[in-house]
């Protein structure tokens, strides 16, 4: 049960106080304290939702007593009781940090009122404070979602492509298989940007039929097209001040591929069914598996879109060749898959990493994670080349 502190010396007035609000917040437990020293060792032993004090008392006035509890506790909540010769210091009290503060002869409605919205403050303080809280442990694990794992020469050519790149509002693009982890260098370039703070708003072109992706980018307005039953905004005008991720902008319809171009050259959307033009402020990351020479070649893709969004390119190998990283790699994946299942470390032995290296890894770092996730789960207390040969059909 939470606790209201009361730090009063005249007992007729803290009792009084005590019986009025105990009635009116019975989920609470009041402490009374009669002079601000010992208010002061209160609040040094425990918190409080909300401390109530007078202000001139004896051993420790109310306005020494606000200040030191601050000191030692910024997060209090201070409701402070003056007489009227005291307004003065009243107003101090709330300069130094006092919610509130209540003159004699007490005004009961009045004080019920400012200790009930005091403590609605303090409710949503504590409840803000475990928001943020929980928004940076998502972070740490996002951010750990997509760490790049390997000490091979061709990752760390990307990584330093990565940092060069980053400071910059350069597009890039990112080629490469399926698998290879694309993905990870565009959140990579994201996070190291000066426009980590804002959204990174992910696109896959490829699972978007084509009638509908320009909706998607660009949104839409209601009635623009049968289903379209409001407006809906577009996750351009969505990454503004970000970043937007376009995966596999190779399987883009011409249509779209010509109304992203002119987004990129204006920096402005148009919604669909709309003659309205957005302003959006995005840096575009794009990716794709496919040889975009031949794209161009065959006429599916826009040769001067490439040039737009290849100012920079960044190709990822695929794991075959970078064996040397599936040690680290496993090592990673068995973490955070104990994690994620709530289960013991489990260890691969020397054995098992050389019997992995020795395999074609087709879908790449992908096949990897989820090979290591069978293996965890199906081999032996210490994961070996038997169980890799029993559970790893190549």
């Amino acid at each position: 049960m939470q606790k209201i502190l009361i730090v009063e010396d005249e007992k007729a007035i803290s009792g009084v106080l005590q019986s009025i609000l105990s009635d009116e917040l019975t989920d609470y437990e009041f402490v009374i304290a009669e002079d601000g020293l010992e208010g002061y060792k209160q609040v040094e032993k425990e918190d409080f939702a909300l401390v109530i004090s007078d202000i001139k008392m004896p051993k420790m006035s109310g306005t020494e007593f606000l200040k030191q509890s601050l000191i030692l506790k910024p997060e209090s909540t201070f409701i402070m009781i003056s007489g009227h010769a005291d307004i003065d210091s009243a107003v101090a009290c709330l300069k130094d940090g006092a919610y509130d503060f209540i003159s004699k002869p007490i005004d009961i409605n009045r004080l019920i009122t400012s200790v009930k919205n005091a403590l609605v403050k303090e409710t949503l303080k504590k409840e803000n404070k475990n928001l943020q809280t929980e928004n940076k442990t998502l972070k740490r694990k996002v951010n750990k979602k997509y760490q790049m794992i390997g000490e091979s020469a061709a990752l760390k050519k990307i990584q330093e492509m990565i940092e060069k790149v980053a400071v910059s509002d350069a597009r890039v693009l990112i080629t490469g298989p399926n698998g290879a982890g694309k993905e990870l260098v565009a959140h990579a370039i994201h996070n190291l940007s000066e426009r980590a703070r804002g959204p990174m708003v992910e696109v896959n072109c490829a699972a978007i039929p084509s009638e509908l992706i320009e909706s998607e980018l660009f949104g839409h307005v209601k009635g623009s097209f049968t289903g379209a039953i409001k407006d809906k905004q577009g996750k351009f005008e969505q990454a503004t001040g970000g970043t937007i991720f376009l995966d596999e902008i190779g399987d883009m319809s011409l249509i779209a591929q010509a109304k992203v171009l002119r987004a990129l050259q204006e920096s402005k959307v148009s919604p669909v069914g709309s003659d309205k033009e957005i302003k959006v402020d995005v840096r575009v990351l794009a990716a794709t598996n496919k040889n975009m020479a031949k794209e161009i070649e065959a006429g599916r893709f826009r040769e001067d879109l490439y040039h737009r969004l290849s100012v920079i390119e960044i190709y990822v190998p695929p794991l075959d060749e970078r064996k040397e990283d599936i040690k680290l790699l496993v090592d990673h994946f068995s973490t955070m898959i104990s994690d994620e299942h709530g289960t013991a470390l489990k260890k691969f032995d020397d054995t098992a990493i050389d019997a992995l290296k020795a395999l074609a890894w087709t879908g790449n770092i992908r096949e990897l994670r989820n090979v290591v996730e069978r293996l965890i789960i199906l081999g032996g207390a210490t994961v070996s080349e038997e169980d890799v040969a029993s559970f790893v059909r190549k």
